[in-house]
């Protein structure tokens, strides 16, 4: 790759996954429906600006079901929630809407095959992550976490034959592997999730970075700092050979002596970042002259999740 001096290498893809775009949408059109306020059970998604959007047009978020008044209107997060959030819900006479990632749902309804199958399941995840919980909540009796290698050797299971993984979304292949051959060599007849089990998004944002980052003197990852897969960018990037990363929120955390020496910056987003937050940090670079911006798209993604039918009418 030919790149001129003071030039900027952009990472497709980039930003909003479908779950993302899935999920803030519906809070946009319930909104837009019902009128404020609209309820959401944890942030929508993981970033500062986005919540922050819903909030001022009348999204109320909270963590304690105890703060919706009853029969009011409540939105699940993307990120999922267990059965005894559904069930305080329902006793609560909350009118629901689901924006769960069906990424997440399908490892929720893994989570259930596997413990009617007779397994206790393993889950690969952070511990105190909103998906982490509302997953195991489906099963808390016959799951463990496990969030790094030295996990596996810590485990205590009645039977090594009856048991299977799955993990959190907003992981990559190469985030779990270390943790799943860990598992494998332990219990040799472990159920292990297939590639495809893995967000795609995730997988696909982190194989973008890394194409940057080998040209890149210096990366900058939009997001916020509580959504776990803009925080993996960072670090991915600087295992590709970036000399230096940074998360930023947007483009006003954006420090001129970070750019000192730098002859490429590379940008790219989390799965939770609208693209106007892209545009301001690449419309800032170019003040400090990186004016030049390159695309380098690493795979095309399609993915497109079907409204709930109560809504599709109203997107129409």
């Amino acid at each position: 790759m030919s790149l001129e001096p003071r030039t900027v290498i952009v990472a497709s893809p980039r930003g909003f996954c479908a779950g993302v775009s899935y999920a803030v949408e519906i809070v946009d059109l319930v909104l837009q429906r019902y009128g404020a306020p609209v309820y959401v059970r944890h942030e929508i998604v993981h970033n500062r600006h986005v919540v922050e959007n819903l909030r001022a047009k009348g999204a109320v978020f909270v963590d304690d079901l105890a703060l919706v008044p009853p029969e009011s209107l409540l939105i699940f997060s993307a990120h999922g929630v267990s059965p005894a959030v559904r069930e305080e819900a329902k006793a609560r006479q909350l009118r629901v809407i689901d924006a769960t990632c069906p990424l997440v749902t399908k490892v929720h309804l893994q989570v259930l095959r596997h413990v009617r199958e007779g397994n206790v399941v393993i889950m690969i995840g952070h511990r105190g992550h909103v998906e982490v919980e509302g997953t195991m909540g489906h099963a808390p009796e016959r799951m463990h976490l496990v969030e790094k290698v030295e996990d596996v050797a810590k485990l205590r299971v009645d039977d090594p034959d009856r048991l299977a993984v799955v993990t959190q979304t907003t992981l990559s292949v190469d985030d779990t592997r270390d943790i799943i051959e860990a598992l494998r060599a332990r219990f040799p007849n472990i159920r292990t999730p297939p590639k495809d089990d893995i967000c795609y998004a995730t997988q696909n944002r982190q194989a973008a970075v890394k194409q940057i980052a080998s040209d890149a003197d210096l990366v900058i990852v939009v997001g916020s700092d509580n959504s776990s897969n803009s925080v993996r960018l960072v670090e991915v990037a600087l295992e590709a050979g970036a000399r230096a990363a940074y998360l930023v929120d947007d483009a006003s955390i954006i420090d001129e002596q970070w750019l000192d020496g730098a002859g490429t910056v590379g940008v790219t987003s989390g799965a939770s970042v609208p693209e106007e937050l892209v545009a301001g940090v690449l419309a800032r670079l170019a003040e400090f002259g990186y004016g030049s911006v390159e695309e380098v798209e690493a795979v095309e993604e399609r993915l497109v999740f079907q409204l709930p039918p109560e809504l599709r009418r109203a997107a129409r």
